[in-house]
């Protein structure tokens, strides 16, 4: 089947694009904008590209040749928070998260521009059709020249080939699932005459309709999968929790090895317990930011400046528990604190959901902080994070606090939380600070499932 609507005329690409070699990971992926990788991959020259996540990390580490077809590829692109959590293993943060599902309808728009020809190659009978009359309608000029299944039209390598060049078609995008489309386009790349070739895995039922995509604001936080494995859970599941901790532990041991010298013991229990939270808590965090969505207008996670180790300020993120705008209205209940001293913690704050109660009873409000112990800013063990106005009125003893990187969790948090004092509080951080090292780290969290689970001073 033969689409040809109107183009305009090409412009002109440079082959500029940055890579970084990733040891957690073993591989060059692409360190770019999705503009920039988009300019280099329709450059003049022929180019074979990949899409890399977790899932793909996984087969590569079984199949020989699976991997021998990604480590030839010209181009490889970041895919996923697994991949951009491993990045930051070793201090690196990527670009941008380059998902083909994202990135493919980008490249087609500036495909459609240069009169590039496109050709359809994979997915259920009907599924590259609909995908490509999907495609033409949401992007003007897009010229989609051919399409096959990737079932009983897929069987005959050279028919394949015949065809695709037949077409005349620019860029073919291979839908065949990992690990068989990298196989095919490493063995068949070079017969073909399109300039660019790219394993697309599932985009096309998603452009099809088959597959609904996430909301916006789970796309933003990074947690798509947790929305496809809502969707397929029998089929998933072991792809995205098994896999995902075995992804995640296999890159935290590449990283402990390529630099040891580099990870003291407490920055290696911070990241191991942080990866092993979020796959293990990742339908928790989604199921909250949804309930918290249904019950009050605003946006699921709540951020706010805190001061962290040597007074150096951070963005830390909860998930909200409060009613939108809460900050300006807190000067007004300041009288109704029902702790001693600086800190602020009332029982009948009335700016707090009703699933904020519960979330704050359970520390569930806290696990999106989760992100700041990766980035560094935050350790899983000590002192509370305070606010700017709280730290310019301390008195020079409580200023140790800030000695050592502020926790989700500490003495305070096991002792009663909220029901200790602000003087009693500093006091038990001090003694943190100057005792601290990883059995007490270990110690502290185990103790604090058990805080948890009381809700001792929770509120």
């Amino acid at each position: 089947m033969t689409y040809l609507p109107t183009f305009n005329a090409p412009i002109t690409a440079v082959d500029k694009l940055r890579k970084t070699y990733l040891p957690s990971l073993g591989v060059w992926l692409v360190d770019a904008t999705t503009t920039d990788a988009i300019s280099a991959v329709l450059a003049p020259g022929k180019r074979r590209v990949n899409f890399m996540n977790a899932h793909c990390f996984n087969v590569m580490a079984a199949d020989r040749a699976y991997a021998k077809a990604v480590t030839t590829a010209d181009y490889l692109l970041p895919d996923g928070i697994g991949v951009a959590l491993a990045a930051k293993m070793t201090g690196q943060k990527l670009t941008e998260n380059l998902n083909g599902t994202d990135f493919i309808p980008a490249l087609l728009q500036e495909a459609a521009k240069q009169g590039k020809a496109v050709y359809l190659f994979g997915g259920t009978a009907g599924t590259a059709d609909t995908a490509a009359r999907n495609l033409i309608h949401k992007i003007p000029g897009l010229r989609i020249v051919g399409t096959r299944n990737g079932f009983d039209e897929a069987q005959n390598d050279a028919e394949i080939i015949a065809d695709i060049n037949a077409s005349g078609a620019d860029i073919v995008l291979v839908a065949l699932g990992v690990p068989m489309q990298e196989l095919w386009l490493q063995r068949n790349a070079r017969n073909l005459d399109a300039q660019l070739t790219l394993g697309v895995g599932a985009a096309l039922d998603f452009f099809a309709g088959n597959v609904s995509r996430a909301p916006v604001w789970v796309r933003k936080a990074r947690s798509e999968w947790v929305w496809r494995l809502a969707m397929e859970p029998r089929r998933l599941a072991k792809r995205y929790l098994q896999g995902n901790f075995s992804f995640l532990a296999r890159a935290a041991k590449k990283t402990v090895g390529h630099s040891m010298t580099k990870l003291t013991a407490s920055r290696l229990l911070d990241i191991t317990v942080s990866l092993f939270a979020l796959v293990v808590l990742s339908p928790v965090l989604l199921l909250t930011a949804l309930l918290i969505k249904s019950e009050s207008k605003g946006p699921a996670l709540f951020t706010q400046t805190r001061i962290g180790k040597n007074g150096r300020p951070f963005t830390m993120v909860k998930f909200r528990s409060m009613v939108t705008g809460a900050e300006a209205m807190r000067a007004g209940i300041l009288t109704q604190s029902d702790r001693e001293g600086i800190c602020f913690k009332s029982k009948s704050d009335p700016r707090i959901t009703r699933v904020g109660r519960f979330i704050r009873r359970t520390s569930i409000d806290e696990l999106p902080q989760i992100f700041n112990v990766l980035r560094g800013e935050m350790s899983i063990v000590g002192p509370r994070p305070a606010l700017p106005s709280e730290v310019a009125l301390y008195p020079k003893r409580a200023l140790g606090r800030l000695s050592v990187k502020p926790g989700i969790t500490g003495v305070w948090q096991v002792s009663g939380r909220a029901d200790v004092g602000f003087d009693q509080m500093v006091e038990m951080d001090l003694a943190y600070a100057k005792s601290r090292n990883l059995l007490l780290d270990l110690i502290l969290i185990v103790m604090t499932f058990r805080a948890v689970v009381t809700g001792r001073g929770a509120h």
